[in-house]
């Protein structure tokens, strides 16, 4: 589930290091580069509501499939297409199957692991992100020194997404439903087969019969989070949060590589390699993260994150307007440090403290808010720093950092260990299957 992470990196930020090439061989407009960047995110909005939906109706698996076969699909077509309006079609497509896979994906892992791992697990998807977006950089550097015709190597760099999708999609083929999502559907056979096989328990205490459940009311979802004050606040949080990290990052780091060479800290060979060390750190953040949230807990961690990225796009800022260039990939490394611990709990809470009969919607819904931020910050930053500077425009940023600290500080409980609890739901007896 989570190396899901990595696939969604790989496409959603090798376009961050492919934008020159792009703007080169198609000509766009700021705006139609802007659409372009930030299509895949609108996308992936609608497909997180949709498929947390879909997954909480009719079970994890079948979303799984469908949606890297899309990816896999979608994923190439972005090779041949024409000019930029094909491109963004296609990136906004492609923005459905990912967003239902990081919702469903979400919910799988808290439906079947304990209490303390699955938070571990849940928070090394910032990790798993700077494994994807090394991995574009890498490949993307390669090709670029190699002397690749720029036309070429753009549409090579997006297309070759498929290929590890195509090995997760083969890798899904045998993944079954959750246990706790067949028993919340009355399927006790399936269930009580899946339990044994995952964690060898056969659930003796369910019957050997099926029965036919009440569906859950996707409009009774927020009423059941508002109804617990805890799961209340920490959902509230986790939108938040999720806001904030999705804009500090796709406003200021998503446009790194740009931000390095129009500013003249770096050429276009040199900045790949800047931003390669300094997603190396970012990625080492990633995992640490998850190591320490059982000693920090969810509050602490999201604190110094955001703390973190606070100062650090502070002194960006200043370094920038100070026309201090060596200065500038420092304050992006503490920047990138600080985001991905400010990231790295905010699905996972908001996942984790919902009922399961809504965990794949909930999650879903608070993907929402990183793939809304993303596409407006994607879509208006090129605009902002143009208007008014990139100094300024990192200065502006830097607020959404600090909502970020002020939310943990404030709104958020420590939820560390939290186990939800369900409502009983009346039973409908139906045939013997």
């Amino acid at each position: 589930m989570i190396s899901t992470i990595l696939i969604e990196a790989w496409d959603l930020y090798a376009i961050s290091f492919l934008l020159l090439f792009v703007k080169s061989d198609l000509q766009p407009s700021a705006t139609m580069l802007g659409l372009a960047s930030g299509a895949v995110q609108l996308g992936a909005l609608i497909g997180a509501l949709c498929g947390g939906w879909f997954a909480d109706r009719f079970g994890r698996r079948k979303v799984f499939i469908t949606t890297m076969a899309l990816f896999v699909v979608l994923s190439l077509a972005q090779s041949f297409v024409t000019d930029m309006w094909q491109l963004v079609i296609i990136r906004f497509l492609l923005g459905l199957p990912l967003g239902s896979d990081i919702s469903t994906g979400y919910a799988y892992i808290m439906e079947s692991m304990p209490k303390g791992k699955r938070e571990v697990m849940g928070n090394r998807w910032q990790g798993m992100f700077g494994l994807g977006e090394i991995a574009a950089i890498a490949v993307i550097t390669g090709m670029y020194l190699s002397g690749m015709d720029h036309s070429l190597l753009w549409r090579i760099g997006l297309g070759l997404g498929a290929v590890p999708a195509l090995v997760l999609l083969i890798g899904r083929l045998d993944v079954p439903d959750t246990a706790l999502w067949l028993i919340q559907r009355g399927k006790f056979k399936q269930a009580k087969s899946v339990a044994k096989k995952m964690f060898d328990d056969d659930l003796e205490m369910l019957p050997d019969q099926d029965f036919r459940m009440q569906q859950p009311r996707v409009r009774d979802f927020l009423s059941s989070i508002w109804r617990d004050p805890v799961r209340r606040r920490a959902s509230i949080f986790s939108w938040i949060s999720n806001g904030m990290q999705g804009a500090e990052f796709s406003a200021f780091a998503f446009y790194l590589p740009v931000i390095l060479v129009l500013t003249g800290v770096s050429g276009i060979g040199a900045t790949n390699f800047v931003t390669g060390a300094i997603y190396i750190i970012a990625t080492i953040s990633g995992f640490v993260a998850p190591m320490v949230t059982p000693r920090l807990g969810h509050r602490g961690v999201a604190r110094w994150g955001f703390g973190t990225a606070f100062v650090s796009l502070l002194l960006a800022a200043l370094f920038l307007q100070l026309d201090w260039k060596l200065l500038v990939p420092l304050a992006a490394a503490g920047l990138m440090w600080g985001h991905y611990w400010a990231a790295s709990n905010g699905m996972t809470i908001s996942s984790m403290v919902a009922p399961s009969r809504y965990k794949a919607t909930a999650s879903g819904f608070g993907y929402i808010f990183v793939k809304l931020a993303a596409f407006i910050t994607i879509f208006f930053f090129p605009i902002l720093f143009t208007a008014l500077g990139v100094p300024l425009a990192t200065l502006i940023v830097s607020v959404l950092s600090l909502i970020g600290y002020l939310a943990a500080t404030y709104i958020l409980p420590e939820v560390y260990g939290y186990v939800e609890q369900e409502e009983s739901e009346p039973l409908q007896p139906a045939q013997r299957s």
